[in-house]
């Protein structure tokens, strides 16, 4: 071979080795490259035929007053569809919804009658000023849920006054005041804007490691954005939660906190799990970005600012005061005052009183209604 060439061959292998480096590190290891190139586009599910999503409900019925020793729901459920319809064209009401859910208890509670659940899930959703979708949101989760034969609860976390809204301080007080009911097994963070379009899609967490649920959304063409994505719906037990140190609170506006969360799991020892491709498929409602939810300008410095920060900023530095608690037919609100937004003259939001009882700091509490 001659020198000219022999130069040329050590530059390309020289550069093929660099391109290698940098794909191994940017997907974080070889186990994860396997995963995200053995991922079809072929779906597993026929989602030409599609069921209604109240399909089976039927079948679940009050058990005989008096009835002892129920037996443990099995690993699957036998009233799971599959591939589901969802429209939205249709605003349903609240009333409409209570009336095709008649074994959701007050406060948005539900435990299968027939048989001990093995898992106890709370659905957790940041929220203001998106009634119709939440609408949507309590029409198809009720029944999905309930055919999963889970025990579950859902709580919707608003946001009070006008300031800029901050979904990842709202998640950390969703955890806090869920985990004071019960001693859930999972926690799911849900945007009240996704819905879930296979009931196979199971709400239960993964015990090894947090767990991406919402992988393909039609916005994205039911793909997956980039490897790192932990946006829209996640789950995670309260173990883990509490060893990446929950959300960070500084995130006032739209986006960064989903990517913040995705590297402090990872540096608290864990890496992402997900559903396989065709499974976690999700429905977007349509909409604009929300006024008092733009796009959060101080997003980039504050991820640069994650490795230094997340064990200072997050559940354990979190303050609140609940103003209220309110167990709704379909689910529990509760509303809270976070604290002034970036750039706000104010201490305090300005709507509505301070409850008699509420505390402020890390508790949270409100001994109101």
């Amino acid at each position: 071979m001659s020198p000219w060439l022999d130069r040329q061959c050590t530059f390309l292998i020289l550069v093929a080795s660099q391109l290698c480096f940098l794909v191994y590190y940017s997907f974080g290891g070889l186990q994860n490259m396997v995963d995200f190139f053995s991922w079809s586009g072929e779906p597993a599910w026929d989602y030409t035929k599609t069921h209604d999503v109240y399909t089976n409900l039927s079948l679940i019925q009050r058990p005989i007053a008096g009835t002892q020793g129920l037996p443990d729901c099995p690993e699957k459920s036998p009233y799971l569809v599959g591939p589901l319809s969802i429209q939205f064209d249709r605003i349903p009401s609240l009333a409409g919804i209570e009336e095709r859910n008649p074994l959701v208890q007050e406060g948005g509670f539900y435990t299968p009658p027939h048989c001990l659940p093995q898992y106890r899930t709370a659905l957790i959703i940041p929220h203001r000023n998106r009634e119709t979708h939440l609408r949507h949101f309590l029409y198809y989760l009720h029944p999905f849920l309930q055919r999963q034969q889970l025990q579950y609860g859902i709580y919707i976390i608003h946001q009070a006054g006008n300031q800029t809204f901050n979904r990842a301080k709202l998640l950390n007080v969703g955890v806090k005041e869920a985990l004071r009911d019960e001693e859930w097994d999972c926690l799911f963070l849900h945007d009240v804007d996704l819905i879930p379009e296979n009931d196979h899609n199971l709400y239960i967490c993964d015990n090894q490691n947090p767990k991406h649920v919402s992988i393909a959304m039609n916005k994205f063409g039911y793909r997956l954005p980039y490897k790192t994505y932990f946006g829209g719906v996640s789950a995670v037990t309260p173990e883990q939660y509490l060893q990446m140190n929950g959300f960070p609170n500084e995130y006032w506006g739209w986006g960064g906190e989903d990517d913040d969360i995705a590297t402090r799991l990872q540096l608290a020892g864990m890496r992402i799990s997900r559903p396989p491709l065709s499974l976690g498929r999700y429905k977007m409602i349509k909409h604009k970005l929300d006024r008092g939810n733009e796009e959060n300008p101080k997003r980039f410095d504050l991820l640069f600012r994650t490795r230094r920060s997340w064990r200072q900023d997050g559940m354990n530095s979190l303050s609140y005061i609940i103003l209220s608690r309110q167990r709704m037919p379909l689910f529990t609100n509760i509303t809270a005052d976070i604290g002034p937004g970036p750039g706000s003259k104010s201490q305090r939001v300005t709507q509505g009183r301070k409850p008699k009882g509420a505390e402020a700091g890390v508790s949270g509490t409100s001994k109101g209604t």
